[in-house]
């Protein structure tokens, strides 16, 4: 069954109402792991299952974030659109206008302040002419105002642009770049780039960082596009490789995870080994969300979903599904409803887009 007509069947028998986005101008502590296996499972009993589609006709959505009503912003990388889906309808509240989209480029991870009960502040990442750049926005349910630069000076290029972002259970927001083809960057601790930072509101950098003065927190990465805490407040990372593996990291503070001297395991004593690692043509992973126990990865180039476990002797086991159903997965995130909201990233530039693509997957995990 081809995956086109396989989406209809699955759009057709929907729990959800289809929601269509479509534009007019389209397109912490604790030890790392060491050991791992990889499992290709088929699809069984209590496997995840999509359930129905939340939204269609988007345009290379790249961030989720949900507020705490339960409705969610998503953007979109090459049109600067921000989007509220809620309760079956789908509106755009606000674009940043100076997004610069191309390759990889262009307005990519969104999250949410922890107090937005009361500042209704929102964080944007997004590429420019000159960099990529953190900016904080207030969102008063109906429109989004025009950001404020907290950020700048994160190098940016046609490709490694990283983008995601998260905040901790610190309070902190956490941001990851990548080295926009300039691999030196990645080990060199005065550049943004080929890092995860980690700053306050105010785009500073936040308290107990390595360097007090600097928002780096661990550096060494080539192109992280995946962030996620676990229940044990321990902070993992997925990350691009370049020919041979990608990686899953534990990441610490200070931690060097060895980019571009060393690509998958092998860093020895200087360099953080990655827990752990795929082919590149397995994962490609973007997207990472905690949920139910596990983690989730989404894969572009390996388009599947992977659920990632780690057990108490300290041995993670991936195991992967949907693969090759709905083309390119882009980004997961854990709703408020204990499903995965996933979409996928046909229109990307890479992919090979649906009638109703780009689209947001509803996915049952219990």
């Amino acid at each position: 069954m081809t995956r086109t007509r396989l989406a209809g069947l699955i759009a057709v028998a929907a729990l959800l109402p289809l929601v269509s986005c479509g534009s007019e101008t389209t397109e912490t502590a604790g030890p790392a792991t060491t050991s791992a296996s990889v499992v290709s499972v088929v699809p069984e009993a209590g496997a995840p299952r999509v359930t129905g589609t939340i939204a269609s006709g988007l345009d290379t959505a790249w961030g989720i974030a949900f507020l705490p009503g339960g409705s969610a912003l998503v953007t979109e990388r090459d049109t600067g659109r921000v989007l509220e889906i809620t309760d079956g309808t789908c509106r755009e509240v606000g674009r940043v206008e100076d997004t610069l989209a191309q390759g990889e480029s262009g307005l990519l991870g969104i999250a949410v302040s922890p107090g937005f009960a009361t500042d209704r502040q929102v964080f944007l990442y997004a590429t420019t002419a000159d960099d990529n750049r953190v900016l904080r926005a207030t969102f008063d349910g109906e429109t989004l105002s025009e950001p404020e630069v907290i950020l700048d000076g994160i190098p940016a290029g046609r490709i490694h642009d990283g983008g995601r972002m998260i905040v901790g259970p610190d309070g902190m927001l956490y941001v990851a770049t990548g080295e926009a083809g300039d691999r030196d960057l990645a080990q060199d601790p005065d550049s943004l780039g080929g890092k995860i930072l980690r700053i306050t509101a105010d785009g500073d950098p936040a308290p107990g960082n390595p360097d007090p003065a600097s928002p780096v927190f661990s550096l060494g990465h080539r192109n992280v596009q995946g962030l996620a805490f676990d229940d044990a407040g321990r902070l993992w990372a997925s990350e691009f490789g370049q020919n041979d593996v990608d990686e899953l990291n534990l990441v610490t503070a200070g931690a060097n995870h060895g980019w571009p001297e060393v690509e998958g395991t092998g860093g020895g004593n200087e360099f953080v080994d990655p827990v752990l690692t795929w082919p590149v043509a397995q994962a490609s992973p973007s997207g990472l969300a905690w949920a139910e126990g596990s983690l989730w990865m989404a894969g572009l180039r390996g388009e599947r979903l992977w659920r990632i476990d780690i057990g108490d002797d300290g041995v993670a086991t991936a195991s992967d599904f949907l693969r090759g159903e709905y083309g390119r997965l882009r980004t997961v995130v854990a709703a408020p409803d204990g499903s995965l909201w996933l979409t996928t990233s046909n229109r990307d530039g890479r992919g090979e887009p649906a009638g109703d693509d780009d689209r947001i997957l509803r996915v049952e995990i219990s």
